[in-house]
């Protein structure tokens, strides 16, 4: 497809939604949009999903394709894919089952398992589940302190504690499963904290490497939101053979997930140097504070250009 064919589509950028993670979708929505329109692109639209009349105004806008930009429940776990498979229009990002397994934490961990990824050690346990003194012993004994509890399927740091008492641990969990679900019990890991975006579908390619560096004692809501020159360092100070690795890495788990567009996978670079990953984002945030734009920006990608690139990967293939 030449430019101008490209340019000429119509897009709507799908946005907000129910979740936590609601007005940074508006945000990243808003940002997205406007660097189409800056692109070229004639017609771009934004829809909140959560508007009482956002389906009849999606399936009578003629769109050609959906740019999605929801974060957390219902748009980044495959919901918002699933309608727009049934709908059939095209759109930006993974797939349903990429989408869903990426969100679900223990998924992810047995696909990454699977493709020789190291994950966190960890398990998982229902929302509303208080673990007796026994059970808390055995968890302090194989994991030690401090750990992370954190919702299976949540993103943006919602509901995650960094717990350093066992006497914390109920409490934790509690905190991560107060919007129903699974409660993620994993070792905290020491080292490096990296980011690795991913671009592309079937020959993707890893971006810049962002090493996260912040005062915080982990890299919380606060944090994400503060501007990235005080906490984003591109290129990641790690050694050229680390810095290759992660990015392998980051590559095998957008295949093995089967990511589409783009992909962002988050690790741990322990003292030893081997990457330890935490969590793949199948939405990355979108801001001018994202860690995604950034790279790209350190990478030769403009934020226009990214966002016309991802339209076109959500065409390809498409007749």
């Amino acid at each position: 497809m030449d430019r101008e064919e490209l340019l000429s589509k119509k897009v709507v950028v799908i946005c907000g939604g129910w979740s936590d993670e609601r007005e940074i979708s508006r945000s990243s929505a808003g940002e997205c949009r406007q660097a189409l329109l800056d692109a070229g692109f004639g017609s771009v639209d934004l829809l909140d999903l959560a508007d009482g009349d956002f389906l009849s105004r999606l399936v009578a806008g003629g769109y050609d394709v959906a740019f999605v930009a929801m974060h957390g429940r219902y748009g980044e776990d495959g919901c918002v894919q699933g309608l727009l498979e049934i709908l059939h229009m095209p759109y930006t990002f993974s797939g349903v089952a990429a989408s869903a397994a990426a969100t679900e934490k223990e998924v992810a961990k047995a696909v990454y398992a699977a493709a020789g990824i190291r994950a966190p050690r960890g398990f998982d346990v229902a929302a509303g589940t208080a673990l007796t003194d026994e059970q808390v012993d055995k968890v302090v004994e194989s994991m030690g302190l401090p750990l992370f509890v954190k919702p299976a399927a949540n993103g943006s740091s919602y509901g995650i504690s960094r717990v350093t008492e066992r006497s914390g641990i109920n409490e934790a969990i509690r905190v991560a499963g107060s919007q129903g679900g699974r409660v993620l019990v994993e070792e905290c890991v020491q080292g490096t904290e990296i980011t690795v975006p991913v671009i592309g579908n079937d020959d993707p390619r890893a971006l810049p490497v962002v090493e996260i560096v912040t005062g915080a004692e982990f890299y919380d809501l606060k944090v994400k939101y503060e501007p990235s020159a005080m906490h984003h360092v591109i290129p990641a100070r790690l050694e050229p053979g680390v810095y290759t690795k992660a990015q392998e890495l980051a590559v095998r788990a957008h295949r093995a997930l089967g990511c589409r567009g783009c992909s962002r996978s988050d690790f741990i670079v322990t003292p030893a140097g081997e990457p330890i990953i935490l969590e793949t984002n199948t939405i990355p945030g979108m801001t001018a504070e994202s860690l995604l734009p950034d790279s790209a920006r350190h990478g030769g990608i403009e934020f226009p250009e990214l966002c016309t690139l991802f339209v076109e990967l959500a065409l390809e293939g498409r007749a």
